[in-house]
């Protein structure tokens, strides 16, 4: 049987699936991934076409260049694709997949375009979201996130 990998956007409007070994990955640092990511750049996966199947939905698009175009959810704005015109691969974005940690970057490019600072976020001090909240807080950050599973359903 065939690995199966799924992934969608934050509200579940658009889904897909990967049949098959996961392709690529790696950070993209272009100011064109840092716009439409809205941060320090993209992590994007090579995914053949033929590999992806889009279970639910269908993501607006806008062409960055004449050749290159990027897929959103219209709904609620997540990244999850750019693809180039005559490219037989989509490059989806790592974070929407269900099970991000299993395409860790591999490599960088588009370096010219990187921040001064990103080499060194991972050595920034950090702590759980609950050090800064009061528990009455907390149980306000209610998850209405589409689960990282497919479903049945999705509502609005």
């Amino acid at each position: 049987m065939a690995d199966t990998h799924s992934g969608g956007c934050q509200c579940g409007a658009v889904r897909y699936r990967i049949t098959g070994p996961l392709g690529h990955s790696g950070i993209c640092h272009c100011r064109m991934c840092q716009k439409a990511g809205g941060s320090f750049g993209m992590v994007l996966l090579t995914t053949p076409m033929t590999q992806l199947e889009w279970t639910r939905g269908k993501a607006a698009e806008f062409s960055s260049t004449p050749v290159t175009v990027r897929g959103f959810c219209a709904n609620c704005g997540t990244p999850l694709y750019m693809y180039e015109a005559g490219d037989v691969n989509y490059e989806l974005t790592v974070g929407s997949l269900d099970t991000p940690d299993l395409a860790p970057p591999v490599d960088e490019v588009g370096i010219e375009s990187k921040r001064a600072w990103f080499d060194q976020i991972t050595s920034l001090p950090g702590h759980p979201t609950a050090d800064d909240r009061t528990p009455e807080d907390m149980a306000k950050l209610v998850n209405r996130q589409h689960p990282d599973h497919d479903t049945d359903e999705w509502t609005k």
